[in-house]
């Protein structure tokens, strides 16, 4: 690996770092492998903290992020990959089952949910979670305002307490009015915050951020500066009035003398 892959942190789980290390890169994908792991390692956290159960990725593509999910579960909670599944070709679909076949992720283990999230009720997502609320949704699923906000109002409907919501793709210079719908959210729901920024690890492998319920952040917040220590930099991240921090794996300052 490089310097820079290096220094990914270590995910809390062996079974995750086998799969980053490898067989992430084999699994079609845009996402960040910095991510990966972090997100993976804010899911042993709140095993940590008492918070548990079933997941979601919402826009599960052929696989690659979901798998590492799926790897950082407690024996016996699931994770559901939700994905029109017809984006390049109706094959995904198999190629997404396939993918999580050989990297250890078991039926038993997840449930495939092809249709538009767009269109589901909450009762429709946790109803394939045994009715259980989710701990951790993953969204990246259509690129539009409209997509975003109706992803996000179905995710905080669905949320336990304690939960996270992963928002990818965020500062895109692609998709630069998705901002829009997140601050519109959070100006609408002040009781979720930004409990974190993931800088991006390449234009591809964009930027994250997650968000809890405000009741939880002071508490993970503590956690989180130890965890990760030698990723954060120094300045955080200004939501104003709300700041939270940023992991990056390039934590320097600007040299302004």
């Amino acid at each position: 690996m490089s310097d820079m892959n290096s220094k990914v942190p270590f995910s809390g789980s062996a079974a995750v770092e086998t799969y980053l290390a490898n067989g992430y890169d084999s699994v079609v994908g845009m996402s960040s492998r910095f991510a990966a792991a972090i997100c993976a390692r804010l899911l042993r956290l709140q095993t940590e903290e008492g918070v548990t159960g079933p997941i979601a990725e919402i826009g599960a593509f052929e696989g690659r992020f979901f798998i590492a999910l799926a790897h950082a579960l407690e024996p016996g909670e699931m994770a559901l990959g939700i994905d029109i599944f017809s984006w390049p070709n109706p094959e995904v679909k198999d190629r997404f089952e396939a993918n999580c076949l050989r990297h250890g992720i078991a039926p038993a283990r997840r449930v495939t949910m092809k249709g538009d999230s767009g269109s589901m009720s909450p009762s429709d997502l946790t109803g394939h979670a045994g009715g259980e609320a989710l701990r951790f949704i993953h969204i990246d699923g259509e690129h539009s305002r409209a997509a975003l906000a109706k992803d996000l109002a179905l995710a905080t409907a669905c949320l336990k307490d304690g939960g996270l919501i992963v928002l990818d793709d965020m500062l895109h210079p692609g998709y630069p009015t998705l901002m829009v719908a997140v601050q519109a959210y959070l100006d609408a729901n002040p009781e979720i915050v930004p409990l974190c920024v993931i800088d991006r690890e390449t234009i591809v492998g964009a930027t994250k951020f997650v968000l809890c319920q405000k009741s939880w952040f002071e508490r993970y917040q503590a956690r989180m500066l130890d965890i990760f220590a030698d990723f954060i930099w120094p300045l955080g991240a200004d939501f104003e009035p709300h700041w939270c921090l940023v992991l990056s794996q390039d934590t320097r300052l600007a040299d302004i003398i």
